[in-house]
Order: C-alpha cells, then sequence, then structure tokens
C-alpha cells in the first residue's frame, strides 16, 4: 500500500470519483470493548420496544395520537415543551463528554459506527473474504460465483435492515400494533408501509455502499463535535516525537519507533493516516490503536506509539487539566437543564382534573331557598395505571352537599373522561353572589383539594 495523496480526501481520486475502501480487520483490546459496547447498544435497541411493565411498553413514541410513554410516564402533545429540555440536556451532554473525552460518541455509540461495524462489515467479511478478496472480487468480472456472493451479501443486507427498521417502527406504532401490521396487508396500513419501505431503503444503502462517506461529507455532527474539542480534550493521536523519522529502506539513522508499515492506514474506516495530526475524518474508533499495538508487540516496542492522547499533547503543546472552563460551562449546564427538569416533573400532575362550569344558567334556585351549580368533572389518566376517582365535599364545608351520579369514577391509563356534578348550598352562605367551596378529590395516588366558584342571587 502507498502513502496517502496529501492534496485529497483518500476516499477520492483525481477526478474527484469516490474510491472505495476495504479496511483491513484487526483485533485488539479496544476492539474486544467496542464489540461488547457495541453489541449491548444493539441489543437495548431491539429489545426495549418489547419491554411492558404492567402492559404498558416502556418507551412508546406516538405521534400519531400525540401520546408518549417514556419510561413509566405519559405525556400528551401539550407537554412537547418539556421535550426542548431534553434535546438541551442531550447537546450539552454531548459538549461535556466531547471537552473531556474528545469524539467518543462517534467512535463507540454512533449508529452508523454501530451498525456498519457489528452487522454490514461482519457479513461482509463471511461472504465475500478479508479485504483483498473483496477487492479483487469487485474489480473482477461478473461470474457466477461474484453473483452469487453479491446476491447473499445484499439480501442479508436487506434482512439486517428490515429487522432494524421494523424495530425503530415499533417505537412509534407500538410493538404489538406492529406484529399485527406485518401479519396483515400492507395496504392496510399503507402509510406505515411506506414508511417502512424508504426508511429501510436509507439504512440498506447508507450502511452498505455509503458508509464512511457519511462521516466524511454528510454529518453534520461529528463537524459540531470537532469544534467543542479543547486542548485538553482526549483525541487519537501519533507519538511524532517517539515515532519520528519513519524507517525506511535504505535505513538512515537516528530510526524511531515507526516501522512505516501502513497497517494504521489500512485498518481506519475513513482512510485516513493518523501519523499526519488531527483529521476531521478521524472518528476515534480506535482500530489504528489496536493495529499499531500489533506492530509494537511483534518488534518488541513499547505500545502506544498510537493512542488515547490530550489534543494538545498531539499537537506539540503542553496539555491542560481535563476538566477546565469549558468542561464546567458544559457540565454545570447539562446539570441546570436536568434539575429544572426534575422539578418540572415532580409538580406535574400525571392525573389532571379541570372543573368547568356547565353551559346554561350559572345556577338553579329550588323550593326551599337552596342554590344549585352544574359543573363537568374533566379527567385525564397520564399515571401509566388504572385509576378510581371519587370526588366528596372537605370536612370543613358543612352547608355544601355534593350530588354525582357516576362516582367513583375509574379510568384506564390514558383514558379522558368527563363527569357531571352538581353542588348543593343555602342562599343565605353567599357573599355578593358568589362563594369559594373545597372539594376533595381521592384517588389511589392521593387525595388533593379541588376549588369551586359557586354563584347564586346577588342578595
Amino acid at each position: 500500500m502507498e502513502e496517502l495523496p496529501r492534496n485529497r480526501l483518500a476516499t477520492t481520486d483525481v477526478s474527484g470519483q469516490r474510491v472505495y475502501l476495504y479496511p483491513a480487520s484487526v483485533r485488539g483490546r479496544f476492539f474486544e470493548r467496542k464489540k461488547w459496547v457495541h453489541g449491548f447498544l444493539v441489543l437495548l435497541l431491539l429489545a426495549l420496544p418489547w419491554v411492558r411493565p404492567g402492559g404498558q411498553q416502556l418507551l412508546l413514541l406516538d405521534v400519531a395520537r400525540r401520546e408518549f410513554f417514556i419510561f413509566g410516564l405519559h405525556f400528551r402533545a401539550h407537554d412537547a415543551p418539556l421535550f426542548v429540555f431534553l434535546l438541551l440536556a442531550f447537546a450539552f451532554l454531548i459538549g461535556f463528554v466531547t471537552s473531556i473525552w474528545g469524539r467518543l460518541w462517534c467512535g463507540w455509540a454512533c449508529p452508523q459506527t454501530v451498525f456498519t461495524e457489528l452487522i454490514f462489515r461482519r457479513i461482509e467479511g463471511w461472504v465475500e473474504g478479508g479485504p483483498r478478496e473483496r477487492k479483487l472480487l469487485d474489480e473482477g468480472p461478473m461470474t457466477n460465483t461474484k453473483l452469487l456472493k453479491k446476491t447473499i451479501k445484499w439480501g442479508l443486507f436487506l434482512l439486517a435492515s428490515l429487522i432494524v427498521t421494523h424495530s425503530l417502527l415499533a417505537y412509534f406504532v407500538g410493538s404489538r400494533e406492529m406484529l399485527a401490521m406485518i401479519e396483515g396487508s400492507p395496504l392496510d396500513n399503507w402509510p406505515s408501509f411506506l414508511v417502512i419501505a424508504v426508511t429501510t431503503s436509507v439504512i440498506l444503502l447508507d450502511f452498505g455502499w455509503f458508509r464512511e462517506q457519511f462521516c466524511v461529507i454528510a454529518c453534520p455532527y461529528g463537524r459540531f463535535q470537532s469544534v467543542m474539542l479543547g486542548p485538553q480534550s482526549l483525541v487519537v493521536g501519533y507519538d511524532e516525537k517517539r515515532g519520528e523519522p519513519r524507517r525506511v529502506i535504505p535505513p538512515i539513522l537516528p530510526q524511531g519507533d515507526c516501522v512505516n508499515c501502513l497497517r494504521c492506514v489500512q485498518v481506519c474506516p475513513t482512510g485516513i493516516d493518523i501519523r499526519r495530526g488531527l483529521q476531521m475524518e478521524c472518528i476515534a474508533c480506535t482500530a489504528c490503536i489496536d493495529a499499531c499495538d500489533e506492530v509494537m508487540e511483534k518488534t518488541k516496542k513499547p505500545l502506544g506509539l498510537i493512542r488515547y492522547m490530550s489534543l494538545g499533547d498531539s499537537l506539540g503543546k503542553k496539555p491542560t487539566n481535563k476538566l477546565n472552563a469549558r468542561s464546567f460551562i458544559y457540565g454545570f449546564l447539562f446539570l441546570a437543564i436536568i434539575s429544572t427538569l426534575t422539578l418540572v416533573l415532580g409538580h406535574k400532575e400525571f392525573l389532571e382534573v379541570t372543573t368547568l362550569r356547565a353551559r346554561g344558567a350559572p345556577y338553579e334556585i329550588l323550593t326551599n331557598e337552596t342554590v344549585v351549580n352544574h359543573f363537568h368533572l374533566e379527567i385525564s389518566n397520564q399515571t401509566g395505571k388504572e385509576e378510581t376517582v371519587s370526588l366528596a365535599v372537605s370536612a370543613g364545608e358543612k352547608e355544601v352537599e355534593l350530588v354525582m351520579p357516576l362516582s367513583p369514577l375509574r379510568l384506564p391509563d390514558g383514558a379522558q373522561q368527563r363527569a357531571d356534578f352538581f353542588v348543593k348550598f343555602p342562599k343565605s352562605s353567599l357573599l355578593n353572589g358568589s362563594r369559594k367551596a373545597q372539594l376533595g378529590l381521592d384517588s389511589s395516588g392521593g387525595s388533593r383539594n379541588v376549588e369551586v366558584t359557586l354563584v347564586g342571587p346577588n342578595q
């Protein structure tokens, strides 16, 4: 393998056309750690829609019905402003993590990296062989063997894409509803079928063919993370002081530890040479670290010629403490937003109760000088479980009588119900034609007071 060009990306030729990469396989300590992390993330994505404690899906974003079930909490469309807190918290958390550990998200948790490395590249290797075999196969003529291998590979790619897509759909329509859609005709649920078709095509094209091009030319997120890096941030870097001058033929003295084997370039999924310093295309996947450590072991040299180091150190500057002003600002903003969200959720009533005066005459006077007011009780149950609700007059309201035809009320989780109730009180208890009354609302989640304004004739 020759040195990479310096005036263009390694993934493009002189005319700007794409150069397809065939990254070599590598094993090592970071490979083993990432394998477990990626496996856990994929398992979490696939399994979470099927977790139903108490019969309710643990995470369901039902956009069509404007209902959102998030880890036991039930939200509706009018709770949408709360999601702003989550988005801001996520942004500042990424900023905090990036300021300390660099592009940890890109190399360890980004779906582009996780699915490509854990699933699609493995399928490709099982079917077509190593990088050299894959390259020769692509460059060779179309034979029966090549057609068979390509058909099997893309068939498995399609199967993996369908599994991923249907798992994503389960987060938005429900896992059981998704199974019912699969068993039925596509015409019965054509919007969901269309979403599945488009999403599967995008995933298949992205993970099966586009791959590193998304990271290099399309992903805005990697550029945001690059801006968040500071002198103290960890990056995957090359120890130039130790590695240079590289070993060449014929040998020259003195010699560094880098044997110029280009193994770090061969395993890079974005096609860069990490020895040229920090580059925007680097996703911190650590493949070059494992590859270089293999070579160092064989040449009896200390490990870590390529390693995690601070950005300042990789640029030849004196590194600073990891927790500096940048990290503290990101961390403080993240904690402030999470604290505010926790406070808001702590005061949020998931059993929402509203009393409205019924239409028509505001009051009615009975023959014994008793005034009657007619109200509607509207209840929305977002507690995540069935609730039994009853309404009664508070202990201090001796002159007030409550009449409620339907009591107690049973509300399944997510249900809304309206019930009528009447309040009777003596006309003599009014002051300037009105008074306040306290009613007690009891549910399995506790008790609370509901205040209503009673009106009658102005004496």
